[in-house]
C-alpha cells in the first residue's frame, strides 16, 4: 500500500489512472483507498477536483471495458486458462452467473461496492453477450457514482483519509458476505419454488 500510495503521490493523475485501470482489471490494487488518497490530495490542494475525477472515471471505464472485451472475444476459454493471474476462480466466476442471470445489469453498476465481484461482472457480461450500450449504461453511470463515493469520503475526511479508507475496505467485505448470501438464498427459494 505504501508505494501504491508514493506512486499517486509522486505522479499524480496518471498513477490515480493507471491503478484503477488495472485495479478493476482484477490485478490486486487497493482501488477504494486510491480513491480515498486522491480526495484527501484534493482536499489539501495538492490535486484538482475536475482532473481527478476525469481520470478516476476514465480508469474505472478502461478496466471494466478491457474485461468486457476479454469476456467478449475471448470468452470463458481464455478466462478458464490465464484467469488465475486476475484472481478469477471457477467458484467467483459461477457466483457471479448465476448473480447475473438474476439481477442481470444492475450487477454491473452496484458490483463496483462488492469485494471479488466487480472483477467479474464485466467479463460476465462479455461472456452473455450483453450489448454494448447496454453494458456502458450501466457499467460507466455505476463507475461514476463508485468514484464519486470514496473520493468524497476522502475529501471531506481529510487527515483521517487512512481511518475511512480502513473502515471502508472491512465494511465492503462485510456488505459483499450479506449480498452474496442473501443472493444464494433468493436462488435457493426460486429454485425450490420452481421444484414444486
Amino acid at each position: 500500500m505504501d508505494l501504491i500510495i508514493q506512486w499517486v503521490t509522486q505522479y499524480g493523475y496518471a498513477a490515480i489512472f493507471a491503478l484503477l485501470m488495472f485495479g478493476i482489471v482484477g490485478l490486486p490494487i487497493p482501488d477504494e483507498s486510491i480513491l480515498v488518497y486522491a480526495g484527501f490530495l484534493v482536499s489539501q490542494g495538492h490535486l484538482k477536483l475536475v482532473p481527478v475525477l476525469i481520470v478516476a472515471f476514465l480508469g474505472s471505464a478502461c478496466g471494466i471495458s478491457a474485461s468486457y472485451t476479454i469476456g467478449r472475444t475471448l470468452g470463458l476459454g481464455f478466462i478458464h486458462k490465464f484467469g488465475g493471474y486476475l484472481h478469477v476462480t471457477e467458484a467467483r466466476l459461477d457466483v457471479v452467473h448465476q448473480w447475473f442471470a438474476r439481477i442481470g445489469h444492475w450487477a454491473l453498476f452496484v458490483g463496483y461496492y462488492i469485494a471479488g465481484v466487480r472483477h467479474f461482472t464485466a467479463v460476465v457480461a462479455g461472456t452473455s453477450h450483453l450489448e454494448y450500450r447496454s453494458f456502458a449504461a450501466y457499467a460507466y453511470s455505476g463507475a461514476f457514482v463508485w468514484v464519486c463515493t470514496f473520493l468524497g469520503l476522502g475529501y471531506f475526511f481529510g487527515e483521517h483519509w487512512k481511518d475511512v479508507a480502513e473502515i471502508a475496505r472491512r465494511n465492503l467485505h462485510w456488505i459483499s458476505l450479506v449480498v452474496l448470501v442473501l443472493t444464494a438464498v433468493y436462488g435457493l427459494y426460486r429454485w425450490l419454488k420452481r421444484a414444486r
